[in-house]
Formats: C-alpha cells, structure tokens, sequence
C-alpha cells in the first residue's frame, strides 16, 4: 500500500491514521506545484485530481479524499472509530464537517489573492475551530479514544495554531495532548516536521 501525500498538507492526517491502525504502508512525497513524485513521476497518472491525499493499494486500487481514506482506515481499524450503533456515522459526520467547514477556508486563506476573501476564510475557520472547542469535553472528540476524525482534526487545529490564529485553549491542549502520541510523534518525524 503506498500513501501519496505532501508533508504538512491535509495527507498528514492519513498518515497520523495508518501509523496508529498499525497498517503497513510506503509514503510517496508529492510536489503539488509540479504534480511530480520524489520519484519524477507524473502524480496524476495515479490521482487525475493532482491532490493528496492519495491511497494506492497493493492490487492498483485507488482511494482518494479525506473523508473517504479516513473512513475506510476505520472500518478495517474498528478501534478508530467511535463505538455504538451511530459510531460510524458520528466519525463521518465530523470528517465531513471538518473536511466542508473547515479545511476548504483553509485553503481560501492560504491561496486567495484577494485579502478581504483571506480574511472571511479566517474568520470562518476561527468561528469553526471555535464550535469544535466547545463540544470537546474530553481526551478526544469521541471520549476517551482516539478516533481516525481526531487525526483531521488535528491537523486543521495545527494549521491554525502554527499560523497565528486565535484559537481555544482547550484546542491547544487537544493539539498538545495528540502530540504527546507516538503515532503522532513518529509521522511528523517522518514527514520533517519535528
């Protein structure tokens, strides 16, 4: 199974969620600019769309975009997911959101050129984050377990912090707890962001 992903991007949060199911997998870097592999290869042969997160699974299968990765990595992986008979749909429900609500004015906020759409898509993703803050009563989203949502979740609340935003301190000790996993530890070493 091979991981396309650009160190920092959204595909951090696929690679949070394989190294904590335990999943075997090879991570491929891709430059989005060029939509090139570290190999030299054309990504879009692999991924049409040109984006990570990308997965290729061992039999040429290909899974792409957040909410789906992120789902199937819990379904094969059930300790990732919330439990109960809405367990699964809970999971969805947030991924969703966090991948509609919060991750696209990101990426209005870091690629528009105009600044008052900057500045609506910050104020979106502060007010959002802020929604989230709120409800996060324990450990994780969905208690005191770690689900494959926190890993998107994560993510979006890195972003923020590590770009100035005024932020939850409930976020922060949510980003800092998550930090403290060896999962979490061992992707950003690999990624080259610790």
């Amino acid at each position: 199974m091979k991981l396309y992903l650009t160190p920092g991007a959204c595909s951090l949060a696929e690679h949070i969620a394989l190294t904590e199911a335990g999943i075997h997998f090879e991570i491929i870097k891709v430059d989005l600019q060029t939509r090139r592999t570290e190999h030299g290869d054309d990504f879009t042969v692999v991924n049409p769309k040109g984006y990570v997160p990308t997965l290729m699974f061992d039999n040429g299968e290909v899974l792409t975009e957040n909410v789906a990765i992120l789902d199937w990595i819990a379904s094969v992986t059930p300790h990732l997911a919330p439990k109960g008979s809405m367990g699964r749909s809970r999971n969805i429900e947030q991924l969703a959101f966090l991948a509609t609500e919060v991750h696209r004015p990101f990426m209005r906020w870091m690629f528009s050129p105009a600044d008052a759409e900057k500045q609506a898509a910050r104020k979106a993703i502060v007010e959002r984050l802020a929604l989230m803050a709120e409800h996060l009563d324990s450990d994780y989203l969905f208690g005191d377990a770690f689900a494959t949502a926190d890993a998107l979740l994560y993510v979006m609340v890195r972003w923020a912090r590590d770009s100035g935003f005024e932020i939850s301190g409930r976020l922060i000790a949510y980003a800092e707890r998550l930090e403290a996993r060896p999962s979490i530890r061992e992707t950003l070493r690999a990624e080259g962001l610790a």
